[in-house]
């Protein structure tokens, strides 16, 4: 989860024409990024509503439940032949209903899905059989969040973490191979988005959730609860947009988000503790003098965090206080891009940036600025949002390739020297 992909031998520069296309296949929509791994690719789609959720949008109160299904697709890496699929009914309540979020998590032989009404799967990778699985909604008398469930489940040695919902089950923690609940923990408004991550130092194990509520410091071992943060300390909106993976650097914790703002915190070890460095909310959470990302997770080097803010602004802060260094709105082609989104990896001392309008984008970041040094049209954009059409979902980088999705075609690009 730190944003780097460290294969060589990656190409500088495009070829004419853009990258090759080693292979293309239909899919159905959704936002779910692919899964790569023992060369097989894992992603999941919207079956059997006949794409009518695409259109939707966010206005959930426009859709009532939507019939269709979810499906768990297992691809060849080298071909994209599909290996297996598993599908289910799954009508959706939610807003976005285009399609599952979560990114299949892979580990072993096994597979674990969350699709976006709350069907947790745990999967053979061989041959897609099921080795357990639950309704999170109907065994924690939970609801989705307004957005459907859209935090992957995180696998950590014997355990899988899930933000769940519900009394007293805001997380859930299970036994990975068997499904055995082992500990549920906290009360909170909302689960939101964001993925749960693990901080380590000096022995000692924090697991940390970033939800609707603030942020919360949890014993991994036990759910024993650590520290609480509040963040934002009044409601700025009806549903929380706590999306950005938290970003750890050293012994601090980051987060950011459109309408709260940003947050640093100190995080002390033995005994677990937490000191707060800042928050940049003030008056209007749309700070434009510092980072208030909706989606994009920032980039953090060398004292400074890189991130696109809610109105696609593409902007350098300083880790130490947030301060603005330089704002660029030449990545995005349309302007104003709201909510416009990137998809960022580091390789080998330059970044490749997958944007919501289906470009990958070479460029230098650093103090001075953004830089551009090559990009190319990768998919079309299907989705609906703001206004303008979107792919908002995340690419895989492995085996020299990139893999990425849109509503209707998975493609597998490479990129090698």
């Amino acid at each position: 989860m730190d944003g780097v992909w460290r294969e060589q031998g990656i190409l500088e520069k495009f070829p004419e024409g853009g990258p090759k296309v080693r292979w293309r296949m239909p899919i159905g929509p959704g936002y779910t990024g692919p899964s790569v791994a023992g060369g097989r690719v894992f992603v999941m789609d919207r079956t059997k509503d006949e794409a009518k959720g695409i259109a939707v949008e966010n206005d959930i109160r426009k859709t009532g439940a939507i019939p269709g299904g979810e499906r768990i697709q297992c691809l060849d890496a080298a071909t994209g032949k599909e290996l297996w699929a598993h599908q289910y009914d799954c009508s959706y309540k939610i807003a976005y209903p285009t399609g599952p979020r979560c990114t299949p998590a892979v580990d072993d032989d096994r597979v674990y899905t969350l699709g976006a009404m709350g069907h947790l799967k745990c999967l053979r990778v061989a041959d897609g059989s099921i080795v357990w699985e639950k309704s999170l909604t109907e065994l924690y008398g939970a609801k989705p969040p307004p957005w459907g469930y859209a935090s992957h489940p995180l696998v950590d040695g014997p355990r899988l973490y899930v933000p769940v919902g519900g009394e007293g089950s805001g997380v859930v923690c299970f036994d990975k191979m068997t499904g055995e609940e082992k500990w549920k923990a906290l009360t909170v408004t909302d689960v939101a988005y964001a993925p749960l991550v693990i901080y380590e130092k000096d022995g000692e194990r924090q697991l940390l959730f970033w939800n609707g509520d603030g942020v919360d410091s949890l014993n991994p071992d036990t759910g024993e609860r650590f520290w609480n943060v509040i963040f934002p300390e009044e409601k700025v909106q009806p549903a929380a947009t706590t999306i950005a993976t938290p970003r750890i650097i050293g012994n601090l914790f980051f987060v950011t988000e459109y309408y709260k703002g940003s947050l640093l915190l100190e995080i002390g070890s033995n005994p677990p503790s937490v000191k707060e460095v800042y928050r940049t909310y003030k008056n209007d959470p749309r700070n434009e003098t510092s980072l208030n990302a909706l989606m994009t997770t920032p980039v953090v080097k060398d004292g400074l965090i890189y991130g696109v803010d809610g109105d696609g602004e593409f902007r350098c802060v300083t880790v130490e206080k947030n301060e603005l260094i330089w704002r660029d709105k030449k990545v995005f082609a349309k302007n104003p891009a709201m909510f416009g989104t990137l998809f960022v990896v580091e390789n080998e001392g330059r970044y490749l940036m997958f944007s919501d309008e289906g470009e990958l984008i070479i460029a230098q970041l650093s103090r001075e600025g953004f830089e551009q040094i090559d990009r190319a049209k990768i998919l079309e954009p299907t989705g609906a949002a703001r206004g303008r059409k979107i792919v908002w979902s995340h690419p895989a980088f492995a085996n020299g390739c990139m893999f990425a999705r849109n509503d209707k075609e998975i493609i597998c690009v490479e990129l090698t020297k």
